[in-house]
């Protein structure tokens, strides 16, 4: 059965449509949205079937995933995180909400539910309103990737109406959200304690 498409207002999402979201999400749903960057595609962390499902589709292992968690405030982005310094959370104070992924030591408890020895996890908090409101009434994090296009030439697609051919019969929603970005997230890795910017996006990452 084909995927829906559900057009939510990018600045004012409606509430009961993004309940809709939310639902699909607890019940095991594979579901596509728009962030600050690109589109994301993503499932629900604590729904380990979601999880395997979502390696499948993006083929790759899920003890190997190298996927972001969208987290709503820093407060449940720690949860996920080894150890927040000071310096670093200041930085992500100042910078977040934003279009950066920042790459921390992980916590125990990513390991115990991506399985395998996650040693890192990437953190994202959009400055999106309809992912961070889809993980606020989700009550977690989504589990999250670029959604990448099979063009060599075009990266990512950015038309949702093109994202929702491309991918009706994978997923189980598609939140149209307006046009997208082309540009994915700044990089920034902390796993060492100073800040590296490993991969130029959107943004400029204040340190």
């Amino acid at each position: 059965m084909p995927a829906e498409l559900l057009k939510i207002h990018p600045l004012n999402p409606e509430p009961r449509k993004i309940a809709k979201v939310a639902g699909v999400l607890q019940d095991g749903g594979v579901v596509v949205y728009p962030t600050d960057s690109v589109y994301g595609i993503g499932c629900s962390l604590i729904n380990k079937g979601a999880v395997n499902r979502l390696s499948q589709l993006l083929g790759v292992k899920q003890r190997k995933f190298e996927l972001s968690f969208i987290c709503h405030d820093i407060g449940e982005a720690s949860k996920y995180v080894k150890h927040i310094d000071t310096p670093a959370f200041k930085m992500m104070k100042k910078n977040l909400p934003g279009p950066f992924t920042l790459l921390f030591l992980a916590s125990n408890s990513v390991s115990r539910i991506m399985g395998g020895n996650k040693k890192t996890v990437g953190i994202r908090i959009p400055e999106h309103r309809i992912p961070i409101d889809i993980v606020t009434a989700l009550g977690c994090p989504l589990v999250s990737s670029s959604l990448k296009d099979d063009d060599e030439i075009k990266a990512y697609t950015t038309d949702p109406d093109e994202i929702f051919e491309d991918v009706k019969h994978k997923v189980d929603l598609v939140v149209d959200g307006g046009i997208g970005g082309n540009v994915p997230s700044t990089v920034i890795d902390f796993t060492t304690g100073e800040p590296v910017i490993i991969r130029e996006g959107l943004g400029k990452f204040a340190i």
